[in-house]
């Protein structure tokens, strides 16, 4: 009798932790980047297990940015200003993924429809100091970007998928998550 409800009992509690995420939440906050980059603000995102970190330069109009999302070794990750409007097409992307020799691959693309590319093209702001890592299953994307059109105000879009072939993003799920990963960002206030 004991062994049969203490099995009920890992199975109840085995079902609740596969429909729930009951461990600590991470948070942009207490995160320890390599090479001691250090951030002024950040913003824990609210889908897709994602985070901004960025220091603001209101001088120059640009940030230095670090993007970080959850993703398995076959899957890409990408942060994108839109600079028209609140939604994916028109945004332009950091994309970020392993290719096919194992390294590394970051660079900017335009998502100029709901089939884009994903080739790599030129933004209409500015982008440096552009590199990636891989650790812990997170993809990181550093960069400075801007200055933008809007000042500090710009809609972001960020963003991920499970595959990549012959070195290019494949389309991402069509989820709540992945649909819902859109938003504004003052770069000054957070």
């Amino acid at each position: 009798m004991a062994i049969t409800i203490n099995f009920g009992l890992i199975l109840f509690f085995h079902i609740l932790a596969s429909n729930f995420d009951i461990l600590p939440a991470r948070t942009c906050s207490n995160h320890k980047f390599t090479a001691r980059r250090v951030y002024s603000s950040c913003q824990d995102l609210p889908h897709l297990s994602a985070h901004l970190h960025w220091t603001y330069n209101s001088s120059t109009g640009q940030a230095r940015i670090a993007y970080r999302a959850r993703q398995g070794s076959s899957g890409w990750v990408a942060w994108a200003v839109n600079p028209n409007q609140i939604g994916m097409v028109g945004s332009e992307a950091l994309v970020a993924f392993h290719n096919s020799n194992g390294s590394m691959a970051v660079y900017p693309t335009l998502i100029t429809s709901y089939s884009p590319s994903m080739l790599p093209g030129e933004l209409s702001f500015q982008v440096s100091g552009l590199s990636t890592e891989y650790s812990n299953n997170e993809i990181t994307i550093y960069a400075v970007v801007g200055p933008f059109a809007g000042g500090s105000l710009v809609n972001q879009v960020w963003q991920a998928g499970s595959l990549v072939l012959d070195d290019i993003p494949q389309m991402h799920a069509v989820s709540q998550q992945n649909l819902q990963s859109t938003g504004e960002l003052d770069f000054l206030s957070g």
